[in-house]
């Protein structure tokens, strides 16, 4: 048996964030994942030399880099971080208390005591900014200063340096030089990550690749129409022109910055969000793209449905799906490659909950055995298995930042007999795509379709804006300085990037949706200022309009629950419910889970707990070990359900490990789950608040977590609560 070549493909990404008219910058993503992500996934490299990858920067992201560390450049978070404790206003300590809590408070904030006791100050869910404000100190918001850019540090950076290490074991009570060192050492850090990354393409250690410029989706511009192919029924935009000029121009645009920073010109390319269609293939190759990549998803829609998964997750003619492909437009061909998404999802979502070394085994061994089960199929060649996920937004999530996983995983794979980690670029070179696919579907890796960027009406009213002020620039040709012109038409390709998309609509939502929103409109309302023209006052409206949805809803009322297993309407009718999704709103899960919903509530003594499945939770859950309910306030509960449905299952409630004998829970399981445990057991009293989650787990490992990130929140009710909900 040939080795299995894995191919680990890293896409590292954040939108262009800066108004360079204004020179302001309000997002602090590009240094916050600079210090942590970039920087700490190249250090993990360096650290086994033997092992191959890609990894995909996208330009708008190294331009960013440039700015901090070439250009002196700034944002908001960075402003209002230098500035000295006894000298902030009320306005920057509200922002900060806004804004510095921006992290995962399971793994980023809870772990370090002072930062999770000015979490519990700040009272988020209860107080604003300006209510929670007189309870803290001047040393409490320099330590918040430090403790939000520290935490967004990478733990190998705490390794390599000293110094860091002093900083952050001091834990609290930092003067003005000490944060300041902090910052001075966060622009050391991003000065290394581009020479880094040079340095370990030079070494042959990885093979760096591109996406146009600014991250549009190319199928999109280049036709909106192709939209249809997906979602027949989709609503478009009013304006359909064609903006293929500007597709090219990102493509170029992308290979030109590329080649400047790392001397040679890139052969691979991820075209954003995986988007891609039969009439884009020419302008991408003629750039001198060789390869590009998408999911899996676009190659089972491009074969009609002869390569796909079935409803258990099992592959039609898996060998298919595990090698390189050729696609050709127009005398003009690459190679495309196809990702695994069922593997590349256990990194981002599902891994974080397990046992790292037992989690990088688990993805070694699936990788063995697509070896195994395509090997007599695959024409003499080995397998290869491209696992493409974000590079930066699923670490936040694991306890460690996935260091004990990714040291696991690369020294494993470098070392195994039977895998041999490869560079995606190698691979085709060597075993180049003997199978052609006669059309190339259009759509995205997110369920092999546009939705996210078009259809909605917020969507198609960005698009429209978009197209009104492309067609004002259009016109101005010739009328204004050129150098004018250039500097406007920079801001409409910013404005053409995928993620101000992202955010509009009902898809994803996050805590700045609004601020999205605004610099989206902030870029086309540059177009005309920068051309000496007021803008349309349509710029000045959000486009966002829809209020967005809370992870779950809260309890109306006191629950009546007879714990029997079975789906009775009104007993739940009161209850807050949680349906199963993609919370972290910069990443989406394309596999599904286990648990479909959670509904919760309670009467005057118990917590009430149902937990719904695709099919009856007892056949459901009949591959599932354990269901946990996790507390995290109070904090070291857990309620066991061991060998859910089957005849020895058993329901235990352990604080700290060790079981309560004493406590009074229930559990059933027939057609859904349902569990109850007394506050009393909790040592809760009214009022209090409670914060679970709920997980499953097969073999000791994570299946599935609901909610995905972060709990269900109740407060233990008071005998009156129903008199109060009833009068709000």
């Amino acid at each position: 048996m040939q080795p299995i070549a894995l191919a680990l493909f890293w896409h590292q990404h954040q939108p262009y964030y800066p108004d360079d008219v204004s020179g302001e910058t309000l997002m602090p993503w590009v240094r916050l994942h600079g210090t942590k992500d970039y920087y700490g996934m190249a250090l993990h490299l360096k650290e086994v030399p033997e092992f191959r990858c890609a990894i995909n920067l996208v330009p708008s992201l190294l331009l960013q880099i440039q700015r901090y560390t070439d250009k002196g450049g700034s944002d908001r978070h960075l402003d209002v971080s230098r500035i000295p404790a006894d000298g902030l206003t009320e306005g920057d300590s509200q922002y900060i208390l806004d804004q510095f809590f921006m992290a995962s408070a399971d793994n980023m904030i809870r772990p370090y005591p002072r930062y999770h006791e000015l979490y519990l100050k700040r009272g988020f869910g209860r107080d604003t900014a300006e209510k929670a404000l007189p309870r803290f100190s001047e040393r409490d918001l320099r330590d918040l200063q430090v403790w939000n850019n520290l935490t967004w540090m990478h733990p190998l950076a705490f390794e390599k340096d000293p110094e860091l290490r002093e900083l952050r074991n001091k834990g609290r009570f930092w003067t003005e030089n000490e944060k300041n060192r902090l910052l001075e050492k966060q622009m050391q850090i991003l000065r290394e990550i581009i020479p880094l990354h040079r340095e370990l393409a030079k070494s042959g250690q990885i093979e760096l690749t591109t996406t146009p410029f600014y991250h549009p989706i190319l199928p999109l511009l280049w036709d909106k129409r192709s939209a249809r192919q997906a979602m027949p029924e989709c609503e478009l935009p009013k304006h359909l022109e064609s903006y293929a000029a500007d597709a090219r121009l990102q493509i170029e645009r992308g290979v030109a910055l590329h080649k400047e920073l790392f001397g040679s010109a890139p052969t691979g390319m991820w075209p954003s969000e995986g988007s891609v269609s039969q009439e884009i293939i020419p302008a991408i190759a003629q750039a001198g793209i060789e390869w590009i990549a998408t999911d899996e998803e676009i190659l089972a829609r491009s074969t009609n449905g002869w390569i796909s998964r079935d409803s258990q997750g099992y592959i039609r003619h898996p060998e298919m799906l595990y090698r390189p492909w050729r696609i050709e437009e127009q005398g003009h061909q690459l190679q495309i490659v196809f990702r695994d998404h069922g593997l590349s999802d256990l990194i981002g979502f599902h891994y974080q909950r397990s046992d790292p070394t037992r989690a990088a085994q688990d993805l070694l061994g699936r990788v063995e055995a697509i070896g195994r089960a395509v090997e007599s199929n695959n024409a003499g060649r080995p397998a290869l298995v491209p696992i493409i996920l974000d590079g930066e937004n699923c670490w936040e999530y694991y306890p460690d930042g996935g260091v004990e996983f990714l040291r696991t995983l690369y020294r494993g794979a470098a070392r195994h007999g039977a895998i041999r980690p490869v560079r995606v670029g190698d691979y085709v070179r060597e075993h180049p795509a003997t199978d052609r696919i006669g059309r190339l579907f259009a759509g995205s890796w997110i369920s092999h379709n546009f939705a996210i960027w078009i259809g909605h009406s917020e969507d198609n009213t960005a698009w429209d804006l978009l197209h009104q002020t492309r067609q004002f620039l259009t016109q101005s040709q010739g009328q204004a300085p050129a150098a004018d012109l250039a500097l406007a038409w920079e801001e409409l390709y910013i404005a053409e990037g995928s993620d101000w998309f992202w955010w509009f609509g009902d898809d994803h939502s996050s805590a700045q949706d609004d601020l999205f929103d605004q610099l989206f409109r902030k870029h086309l309302q540059n177009v005309y200022t920068l051309l000496g023209t007021p803008s349309p006052s349509l710029l000045n409206r959000p486009i966002t309009r829809m209020q967005r949805k809370s992870v779950h809803t809260d309890p109306k009322g006191f629950l009546k629950v007879k714990v029997d297993g079975r789906r009775t309407y009104f007993e739940w009718i009161n209850a807050g419910h949680y349906v199963s999704g993609s919370e972290r709103g910069t990443m989406t899960l394309v596999t599904e889970g286990v648990i479909r919903e959670v509904y919760f509530g309670f009467d005057l003594e118990r917590l009430m707990v149902r937990i719904d499945t695709a099919r009856t939770a007892k056949e459901e859950l009949d591959r599932v070990e354990e269901i946990r309910l996790v507390f995290l306030e109070p904090q070291g509960y857990e309620l066991r359900i061991s060998d859910p449905g089957k005849t020895l299952m058993r329901a235990r409630l352990l604080r700290n490990k060790e079981e309560i004998l004493t406590a009074r829970v229930q559990a059933a399981v027939a057609q859904i789950v349902e569990l109850t445990v007394p506050f009393a057991d909790l040592d809760v009293q009214p009022d209090t608040p409670v914060h679970f989650y709920v997980e499953a787990l097969t073999d000791g490992q994570s299946i599935d977590r609901a909610p995905r990130e972060g709990a269900l929140e109740l407060r233990v009710p008071s005998a009156d609560y129903e008199q109060i909900m009833w009068q709000a």
